[in-house]
């Protein structure tokens, strides 16, 4: 079944429906920027890393589409300082995006993404307020996974450019894979004792350096994604609003967890765009862990 007719079956609201199309219309436009030349522009973004031409080329091709389109009202992004708010909008809705997630990893041909959470209006709101949350992965293949709050979706795309079901409700298996951001002699005590009890009961260790993708392995595969408060970064590194949110819907919607080791990340209120935060998502079971651990 193709997207389309899976959304109308689904009796997915018009509007939602059409925006989610909308993104996935945009993968193979993003695609073509992988074929430029892989640099750095001299540019940062809202935390103070370097912009890469591909960054910037992904965010400008959704940032633009989406305002022609005028499908949204509010656009916030991880390359953009400040909340666009589109002029005279046909619907709406907010949307979150990380443009790229792990743009880094082209230069190697390894699986990068693009993050996306929808919301009714402004986008700082609890993620539990999203009322949809996609991401697309362009790898060997090309594949979408989205939730409207019904569960998890899989698609993938044939050689006609068409995302075709590959799986529907998608759960998180029980696994025992194991994702750790940060390195280890910054570890905080706590995490320290959370990955030594992952590695005790022999958990394995793959590890990207791509959110999306190793997510993608932890939401079938089974276990957690980690990325901690370190020394140094003791408030973490990833993005509540543009990957923490999107992915916690997700996750939660597959029956699985997110939390910042101490509380689920989707009860938070954001206070700006920019906040960043730990991450520990995956399965009930190892949510469960660091909790207990952190509340020590």
């Amino acid at each position: 079944m193709i997207l389309k007719d899976f959304l109308i079956e689904n009796k997915t609201d018009n509007k939602l429906s059409e925006l989610i199309f909308f993104f996935s219309e945009q993968a193979n436009k993003v695609k073509e920027g992988f074929f430029q030349t892989q640099k750095v522009e001299n540019t940062k973004n809202i935390y103070g890393e370097k912009q890469k031409t591909l960054d910037k080329w992904a965010d400008d091709v959704l940032v633009n589409g989406l305002k022609k389109s005028k499908l949204v009202r509010y656009i916030a992004t991880e390359e953009l300082a400040n909340i666009i708010e589109v002029d005279k909008p046909k619907n709406e809705f907010g949307v979150v995006i990380d443009p790229l997630d792990g743009s880094s990893l082209i230069d190697v041909n390894l699986t990068v993404g693009t993050i996306i959470g929808i919301y009714q209006g402004n986008v700082l709101q609890e993620g539990r307020k999203m009322i949809a949350a996609m991401y697309i992965l362009y790898g060997p293949l090309t594949t979408l996974t989205f939730t409207t709050g019904n569960g998890v979706n899989d698609f993938v795309m044939d050689e006609k450019s068409v995302f075709i079901l590959k799986e529907k409700d998608v759960k998180i298996p029980d696994g025992k894979i194991y994702a750790p951001g940060a390195l280890r002699k910054d570890y905080l005590p706590q995490h320290a004792r959370f990955i030594e009890s992952l590695e005790k009961e022999g958990y394995k260790l793959r590890f990207s350096g791509s959110l999306v993708a190793d997510f993608h392995q932890i939401l079938h595969i089974g276990g957690v994604f980690a990325y901690p408060g370190f020394k140094g970064k003791e408030k973490g590194k990833l993005r509540l609003l543009f990957e923490a949110n999107p992915i916690g819907k997700i996750i939660s919607e597959a029956g699985g967890a997110i939390s910042n080791g101490k509380t689920d990340i989707l009860s938070i209120k954001p206070a700006a765009i920019d906040e960043i935060t730990p991450i520990y998502v995956g399965g009930k079971k190892e949510i469960s862990l660091i909790e207990n651990l952190m509340a020590e």
